[in-house]
């Protein structure tokens, strides 16, 4: 069965750089859901809040990739529960199993320098600023399978932990 691992949450909190580092140890296709909604607001549609077509976008890649019999990772803010509900329906429309990770980063400060001294990896993706990160609607997860702290884990416990977490999963059929 393929795992579909959707990660979430605020912008520079290490999402993107634990989602890549993940990638280059578990075979599985990485999406980004920035890229999505890059290409949109640069299309001939110059869809200019983009986030809910490039959620359903990158939703519909996830599932035909997951039906192929291969893994996914999904790099995503996921603020709200109708933008997780996609991936749980995703999950379900490949016959997928889904594991929701929550990455955060308590160190205030750590965060804010983080997100002040990012350079854009995304031609037309807008960096937020740090007022823009802290008046976003997010909604902090109450049933997420892992939640990891980037201001008190390195990338690579991070990685080694996601890990270790798919490792321990039941397999179906197993009892």
């Amino acid at each position: 069965m393929p795992i579909l691992i959707s990660f979430s949450g605020l912008p520079g909190v290490g999402k993107t750089t634990i989602a890549k580092a993940l990638t280059q140890q578990i075979p599985a296709l990485y999406l980004r859901v920035d890229v999505v909604e890059s290409a949109l607001r640069e299309s001939a549609l110059q869809i200019e809040h983009a986030e809910d077509a490039g959620y359903r976008a990158i939703c519909g890649i996830a599932v035909s990739n997951l039906k192929l019999g291969q893994n996914v990772i999904a790099d995503t803010v996921n603020p709200v529960p109708d933008s997780r509900r996609l991936w749980t329906e995703a999950a379900k429309a490949a016959d997928a199993d889904l594991i929701n990770i929550e990455i955060i980063c308590t160190d205030i400060a750590v965060h804010q320098a983080r997100v002040e001294t990012r350079s854009a990896d995304l031609h037309g993706h807008p960096l937020p600023t740090w007022a823009q990160v802290q008046a976003r609607v997010y909604h902090p997860w109450s049933d997420v399978d892992l939640r990891l702290d980037s201001s008190k884990l390195r990338v690579e416990d991070c990685v080694q932990k996601i890990m270790s977490f798919v490792a321990q999963r039941p397999q179906p059929g197993a009892m």
